[in-house]
């Protein structure tokens, strides 16, 4: 693994918390949230007790990939507001004490770019990728005077930046290596664009398709040469910045030089396995290439926590102590916790289970109360990628209180983002503010629980005792974690660890019960608990 100067300290307490901008708050009635709506809602996060945002990309853009498709790097889209309300938001959040990160689109650019309306035009442009006489399989036509045609990495209106070819190929004579001039100049310009933002206050990136950079390397090693690159001037530029990757392979990511990583719904060996075999469960996002699995966290009780925690193993393994993995509940991609046939009577036990790993907790925005994935919405800015993937469901206008609109915005429903979810009796953050027997309240509860105890922290040790329902872990030797997903009751016998056991006292408990003398462990249907050890 390369020599790296050793993560911030702050990274290692980092609750994370993704908002999606133009759904969480509105400021001035037009439909669409913004950066001063999400100024207004900081004291929201900071009773939450979460100290990272990671906000979806907020740049200038024609949001035909609802922002994934850059138009200038160096400016704030107006329809959230001005790179003063970006400041503004940044510094807020800093009072707070919340760190805020970009989304960074590195590997394309929108055609809207200047950068590729100059390329289409100058044949001897090589910022993107060209077939400069034909219109190979899989590129697009050139829109300008440069014959032939662009590569895209996803939309044809998203050219892929030129950062090289990890091969040659006979075939395609037009490919780059990784050292020419175009493949040189994007890496100077990526350095330029985050400098540009670091040096504006903002804590670091989460960089989106980050292991798609360089082409045809199939073992990654030039991209993970490019992200060391990155990582080493980072280091020296910016010591307390960080780098996250949206790759879903932390045993590779991290050694290339990201901070950390996500266990994602794509990526690694298994394809997103291991994030999957918790949440999936064949309902919201639905990819025709994923296996059918029986998820952990489902009622039927059929699944293991055993996918992700051997994946967990094996990239905690190849990471050691030069970084880490982040376990997110949902994301902009994927599916809401509350989907399909999973109901908000299950969702405790998640939270219970994500906010105690050893894996940095990152919060999709309103699953903190529930939201749930809202099917059959209309294909927005993108977000449709197949028969059963309309990512629409998971981006629905954040639900504040149970007034007009939801709290979101002044505007009339037909004008929002996205619909509302129509439900009736959809949750909100008023509403749970003022139970505290609410999801919101054990969500603060855990986090609170977390960041106060190094024994929760990702760095403390974690011992699975049982790998079924329920699923039974210590982490630190302090702590007794028991997770039921199913709905039916569950049992386990602690054999010779019931001395362990023995009149542990609850920290955060529902439907759990231990025998006095630790010999037994009962869980109801949905039951969790935290259970603080004797003589821990």
């Amino acid at each position: 693994m390369p020599a790296f100067r050793p993560a911030p300290a702050w990274l290692s307490d980092a609750v994370f918390y993704q908002i999606y901008p133009q759904s969480f708050a509105d400021s001035d009635g037009d439909g669409i949230g913004d950066l001063a709506g999400i100024a207004d809602r900081l004291d929201h996060l900071a009773w939450l007790g979460v100290n990272t945002v990671w906000l979806n990309p907020c740049f200038a853009s024609p949001f035909r990939d609802a922002g994934y498709d850059v138009a200038d790097y160096l400016s704030v889209a107006p329809r959230y507001g001005t790179d003063d309300d970006l400041a503004k938001l940044v510094d807020l959040a800093g009072r707070r004490g919340i760190r805020v990160l970009l989304d960074l689109v590195a590997g394309h650019t929108s055609d809207e770019h200047p950068w590729f309306r100059a390329a289409a035009d100058d044949p001897g442009d090589d910022r993107y990728i060209w077939a400069p006489h034909d219109v190979p399989d899989g590129f697009v036509a050139s829109p300008g005077t440069r014959p032939g045609g662009y590569l895209p990495n996803f939309f044809a209106s998203q050219p892929a930046l030129n950062f090289g070819y990890a091969r040659e190929s006979a075939a395609e004579p037009w490919r780059q290596p990784v050292d020419a001039e175009g493949p040189r100049a994007n890496r100077a310009a990526l350095r330029a664009v985050m400098d540009h933002w670091l040096r504006r206050g903002i804590a670091g990136f989460r960089v989106d398709m980050a292991s798609s950079l360089v082409k045809d390397d199939p073992d990654k090693r030039e991209t993970c040469a490019l992200w060391s690159q990155v990582r080493r001037w980072l280091d020296a530029a910016h010591p307390e910045a960080v780098l996250l990757s949206e790759w879903g392979d932390p045993a590779v990511s991290v050694p290339a030089g990201f901070h950390a990583d996500f266990f994602l719904q794509f990526g690694g060996p298994a394809n997103g396995l291991p994030m999957r075999s918790l949440w999936n469960n064949g309902a919201g996002t639905l990819d025709t290439a994923w296996a059918p699995l029986d998820c952990f966290f489902d009622a039927s009780g059929a699944g293991s926590p055993m996918p992700f925690v051997e994946a967990w193993r094996a990239a905690r393994a190849a990471i050691g102590d030069h970084g880490f993995i982040s376990l997110p509940t949902s994301n902009h991609d994927f599916s809401r916790l509350n989907c399909g046939p999973r109901t908000s009577d299950q969702l405790p036990a998640a939270f219970a289970f994500q906010l105690t790993w050893p894996t940095l907790p990152a919060i999709y925005y309103g699953d903190e109360i529930g939201m749930r994935y809202v099917p059959g919405l209309p294909d927005t800015e993108g977000s449709v990628l197949g028969p059963h993937y309309n990512r629409a469901g998971s981006r629905t206008p954040m639900q504040w209180d149970d007034g007009p609109g939801a709290g979101f915005s002044t505007a009339p429903e037909d004008r929002f983002y996205l619909p509302l979810d129509p439900a009736p009796d959809r949750p909100s953050v008023a509403a749970q503010r003022a139970d505290e027997s609410s999801l919101l309240h054990l969500v603060r509860r855990l986090v609170a629980l977390r960041t106060t105890t190094p024994a929760l922290g990702h760095d403390s040790p974690v011992e699975v005792l049982h790998e079924g329902y329920p699923f039974v872990y210590v982490r630190g030797d302090r702590f007794l974690v028991v997770v039921n997903p199913a709905r039916t009751t569950t049992s386990w016998a602690a054999g010779d660890a019931a001395g362990r056991l023995a009149a542990a006292s609850e920290a955060e408990a529902a439907g759990v019960r231990i025998a006095r003398d630790g010999t037994t462990v009962e869980a109801d249907g949905f039951g969790y608990g935290v259970f603080e050890l004797t003589g821990a």
